[in-house]
């Protein structure tokens, strides 16, 4: 029976035991939200100055915004009647990190594989 209900990866949002990486990776996957990272890579900024140049109603923005928020990558605070938001460098560096620790696997991979062949090359010279 069909109740209309959708589960949490059919609505687009992460399971509640995700990882602050998976969360991290999943709230950069949307274009929209990369956006508004790069914007606030240049400072913080109030929310209706982050919206104004997406085509989208201000709630749908704030979803956005939800998202980066509950991953780690921004902060949030209310001043007056505005709300700003704000990179939070922690959470980049942690994904920096995994990164680079990635990054230098592939790379130790890549060089024994050269060396390997390179090896091989020579046996069949």
């Amino acid at each position: 029976m069909l109740t209309g209900r959708l589960s949490a990866r059919q609505n687009g949002a992460m399971p509640s035991h995700a990882s602050p990486l998976d969360l991290a990776f999943h709230a950069l996957s949307d274009p929209t939200r990369r956006a508004v990272v790069s914007r606030l890579a240049q400072g913080e900024a109030a929310v209706s100055a982050l919206a104004k140049p997406f085509d989208m109603a201000l709630p749908s923005f704030a979803q956005h915004l939800k998202v980066l928020e509950e991953s780690g990558l921004i902060t949030s605070e209310k001043r007056g009647r505005s709300r700003w938001c704000r990179l939070e460098r922690t959470r980049f560096e942690e994904v920096a990190d995994w990164m680079e620790m990635e990054r230098r696997g592939w790379t130790d991979r890549l060089d024994r594989l050269e060396t390997y062949l390179a090896k091989s090359q020579e046996r069949n010279a």
